[in-house]
Order: structure tokens, then sequence, then C-alpha cells
């Protein structure tokens, strides 16, 4: 028969109670790391989700751009190399865009599409400055038509982008902070990237007026 001794009794309560007190941290601290988790994890898709409403609207600016070189094609058969230009950034800027879409967070993918928008950008903006000397381009009824398209579309670029860096800020505040960061590091979320455009003179939204 074991009998049991008042220290012992109380050793064997210490000892619970240790354990419970053990288990339930370990429990709260489970709990604390599932929610920042879940808390990382819909961050991210939101990133995602953003990303995909400035992709919808850059394949509108792809696609509209074959039109716009077809266009001025007719009036500019001296100005190859310029017409050239557009259409290879574009090709970049396609490539560009579908390597992002496959993985926008992390990997840099965001940074080379605003590095290829950018020069694209560039190569619209030259061909504009190079349709003033041709009147008869400018009256065009298909040109005009292809120029509010396009003009439009750059705006929506603009307000998505901005979402889209809302979201990515959001995002990478929540992964850096305290003890966020720890469960990022954890399960690897990775940095996502602005989509923006370091040239100031290629911010601007490409001058297509006529």
């Amino acid at each position: 028969m074991i009998e049991f001794t008042v220290p012992s009794l109380l050793a064997l309560a210490t000892g619970a109670i240790v354990a419970i007190a053990i288990g339930a941290a370990l429990l709260l601290l489970i709990v604390i790391v599932i929610g920042i988790y879940n808390a990382l994890v819909r961050d991210r898709n939101q990133v995602k989700n953003a990303f995909a409403q400035i992709d919808v609207q850059l394949k509108r600016r792809h696609d509209l751009i074959p039109n716009l070189v077809e266009t001025a094609k007719g009036y500019m058969a001296h100005e190859k190399e310029t017409l050239q230009g557009v259409t290879e950034a574009r090709n970049q800027a396609m490539a560009a865009a579908k390597a992002a879409a496959a993985s926008p967070v992390g990997g840099g993918a965001v940074k080379a599409l605003s590095s290829a928008e950018g020069a694209l950008s560039g190569a619209l903006g030259r061909l504009m400055v190079t349709m003033e000397a041709y009147p008869d381009l400018k009256a065009s009824q298909n040109m005009m038509q292809v120029q509010e398209e396009l003009t439009t579309t750059e705006n929506k670029i603009a307000f998505a982008r901005q979402a889209y860096n809302d979201s990515v800020m959001h995002y990478n505040v929540r992964r850096e902070q305290f003890p966020s960061n720890i469960v990022a590091g954890m399960f690897n979320f990775q940095e996502a990237d602005m989509f923006e455009i370091e040239d100031e003179a290629e911010k601007a939204v490409p001058e297509v007026k006529f």
C-alpha cells in the first residue's frame, strides 16, 4: 500500500499545475501562430488579387498596341525603327507580365515588370512625338479611337496599381512586425514588391492626344 505524505502530495499537485500551465502556454502559442499565419495568408492573397486586376488592364493595353502600330504604319513608312521599338517593348512587357502573374509575390518578377512597362511607356511616348509630323495620321478616325481606348486603359492601370501598392504595403508591414516576422520567416512568406516606375519621366501616362 502506497502512502502519500503531505510533501509528496504537494509535489504532485505542483507538478500537475506546472504541466497544465506549460500545456496552456503551448496551446496559446499555437493559437497565436495559427492566427498570424492565417493573417499573412489573407494579406498575401489580397496582394495576388490586386495584381490580377493590374494584369487584366495590362493585357488590354498590350492588345491595343498592335492596332496602334498597324494604323501608324500606313502613314509612317519611314519610321520603321520607331514602330519596331514599340513592338519589341510590347513583347518584352508581355513576357514580364506573364512571369509576374505566375508569381507576383517574391522573386523580383514585379520589379522586372515595372521596368518593362516603363520601357514600353517610353517607346510609346517616342512614337507619339514622331506622330506630330503626320497630320493625316493624327486626324485618322481609327487612330483617335485607339488613342481614346489606350488612354482609358492607362488610367485604369494607374488606379489598379495604386490599389495593388496599398495591398503590398499592408502585407509587408505585417510581415515585418513582431511577432509576425518570426512566423513569416518560419513559413517563407516572401516580401512583395511595389509596382512602380522609378524614372519620373516615365511615370506620366503616354501623351496620345490628337
